[in-house]
C-alpha cells in the first residue's frame, strides 16, 4: 500500500507530499508524519493488504482526512490541530514499471510527474504545461487528481569543496535538494570522498563561477572556498543574482575586511544586505560536521519561512 499525504494545513505532522510504503510481508519505508496517526494508519493498510486478492482489488484507493484533534470526525488520535488527507493507494507487480519510472526521473530529476486518480497511477508530463509542485484536486471522495514533481525541489550550489563541504553535502543530501559542488582544486581529497553531491565541476577558477549559477527562488547557495581571495572572486559574480539563500564561511573580522573592500568597489550595501555572515545559525560550531549542521538549519529555516 502506497500512502501519500496529498494536502496539509496547520500544525500537521504530514506534509504534503510525504509517502510511505507498507509491504504485505510488514516491511515499512517512509513516513506519513509518525506518531498514533501513522500507526492506524499502517494497521487499516495492513488489513487491506491481508485480504483476499479479490476483496483487496476492490479497494485500490481511498482518501483518508486526519484532523488532529479529538473527539471531532476522523480525529487522528493527534491533538497537534492541523488536518491532512492521505491517499491510499493499493499497488501491484503491475505497477512497477511506474515505480521504476519513478525512480528514474528523480534520478535524473527529468521534471516527469508522479500522477494519482482513481483510475491512475502513473508518470509523465502534465497536460497544459508544467503546474506548481504538487497540485491536488479533490471534486469527491472518489474522484480526485494528485500531481507532484518528481526529484528535488530545492537547489543547492556549494563552492569550495574542503571538509565543511562534504560535511554539508552529507547532511543536506538526506533533504530536498540537488547539490552541485564546485572547487578549483583537482584531486582533492575530500572531492574524492564526496559520493553526496548529485554534480560535482572542478573549475581552474572561480573568475567564471556565474555561468554554472542562475537567479531562482528555489537557489541557496552556500560559499567556503579555500581563502578570502577566491570568496571575493565568487561573491563579486554573484551578488546581482536573487537566491533564496546566499551564505559565506568566515570568521566576522575575515568578512568585516571583505565587506569593507566590496564597499569600496562600489557594492550597494542593498546588495550586501542579501550575504549571511558569519553562515549558520549561532550554536558555537566547531567541527566540519557541527559547522554544517548550523548552516543546515539556517537554509531549513529559510526554506520552511515561506
Amino acid at each position: 500500500m502506497l500512502l501519500v499525504v496529498a494536502e496539509s494545513s496547520g500544525s500537521s505532522p504530514g506534509r504534503q507530499g510525504y509517502k510511505m510504503a507498507v509491504g504485505k510481508d510488514g516491511e515499512l519505508v517512509g513516513s506519513i508524519g509518525g506518531g498514533i496517526m501513522e500507526v492506524n494508519l499502517v494497521d487499516q493498510s495492513r488489513v487491506i493488504l491481508s485480504e483476499p486478492p479479490a476483496v483487496a482489488g476492490g479497494l485500490t484507493h481511498s482518501l483518508r482526512d486526519q484532523i488532529h484533534r479529538k473527539n471531532v470526525p476522523n480525529s487522528s488520535g493527534m491533538i497537534c490541530s492541523g488536518k491532512q488527507t492521505v491517499i491510499f493507494k493499493l499497488l501491484t507487480q503491475n505497477d512497477l514499471k511506474t515505480v521504476n519510472s519513478a525512480t528514474n526521473s528523480v534520478e535524473h530529476r527529468d521534471g516527469s510527474h508522479l500522477i494519482i486518480t482513481p483510475e491512475a497511477f502513473n508518470v509523465g508530463q502534465p497536460k497544459g504545461g508544467v503546474p506548481n509542485d504538487f497540485h491536488f484536486d479533490r471534486r469527491s471522495d472518489a474522484d480526485f487528481e494528485y500531481r507532484e514533481r518528481l526529484g528535488a525541489k530545492n537547489d543547492l550550489y556549494i563552492i569550495g569543496g574542503g571538509h565543511c563541504a562534504l560535511a554539508l553535502s552529507e547532511l543536506m543530501s538526506k533533504m530536498d535538494f540537488y547539490i552541485r559542488l564546485f572547487d578549483d582544486r583537482p584531486h582533492l581529497n575530500t572531492i574524492e570522498k564526496n559520493k553526496f553531491a548529485e554534480e560535482i565541476k572542478v573549475v581552474e577558477t572561480y573568475d567564471h563561477i556565474g555561468e554554472y549559477i542562475e537567479s531562482s527562488d528555489h537557489a541557496y547557495v552556500v560559499v567556503m572556498t579555500l581563502g578570502y581571495k577566491t570568496d571575493n572572486i565568487v561573491i563579486r559574480q554573484l551578488l546581482d543574482r536573487d537566491f533564496k539563500y546566499f551564505g559565506v564561511l568566515g570568521s566576522k573580522a575575515k568578512m568585516a575586511a571583505l565587506f569593507r573592500e566590496l564597499k569600496d568597489a562600489g557594492i550597494s550595501n542593498t546588495r550586501l544586505d542579501l550575504l549571511r555572515t558569519p553562515i549558520g545559525l549561532p550554536i558555537n560550531s566547531r567541527s566540519p560536521e557541527e559547522i554544517a549542521v548550523s548552516i543546515a538549519a539556517e537554509i531549513i529555516s529559510v526554506k520552511n519561512s515561506t
